[in-house]
């Protein structure tokens, strides 16, 4: 074990590796003209291209985790960038639907084929992608992922010291 992290709570150490994983991506997938908020955005299109669905924003935010006003500001780049196109649902006109353009298609297939050996070489000392460990850890993941938290409520004052 890495001293640097020898009594890290398992929080920190999170964090360091959400941060790993970011700075990782956004190196990886800079030559195809993309950052690691917009990989998530067009990953995830392609992800529900497939299976036939052509997402409102809301619901790519939904299923990225991401702020639906962060997706609109990232689906308007990714469309000034030819990558996506945004138009109008036809049974909510207040909605705007998103799909990747040909060039995204494209474009989105190589950033996958890119982060998927970086996910390979990150995942090599759990046994590899499909290896027990990797699987037993998905798992403890996807716990902590479901597991809500009761944040404090915000009272929208902030103590100030007395003197």
């Amino acid at each position: 074990m890495n001293a640097v992290y020898e009594g890290a709570t398992p929080g920190f150490l999170v964090w360091r590796l959400s941060m790993k994983w970011r700075v990782a991506v956004d190196r990886a997938v800079s030559p195809l003209g993309l950052t690691h908020a917009q990989y998530s955005v067009v990953a995830t299109l392609y992800g529900m291209r497939r299976s036939g669905e052509r997402p409102s924003q809301r619901r790519l935010a939904d299923r990225t985790g991401l702020e639906a006003l962060y997706v609109s500001k990232l689906a308007r780049s990714l469309e000034s960038a030819g990558l996506l196109e945004r138009t109008r649902d036809p049974r909510d006109p207040r909605a705007v639907q998103l799909a990747l353009t040909p060039r995204g298609v494209e474009v989105t297939g190589r950033a996958i084929e890119t982060v998927q050996g970086l996910l390979r070489q990150l995942l090599e000392p759990l046994g590899g992608l499909e290896g027990p460990r990797t699987r037993a850890f998905t798992d403890d993941l996807t716990t902590l992922l479901d597991t809500p938290l009761a944040l404090p409520p915000d009272t929208g004052t902030h103590e100030t010291e007395q003197s």
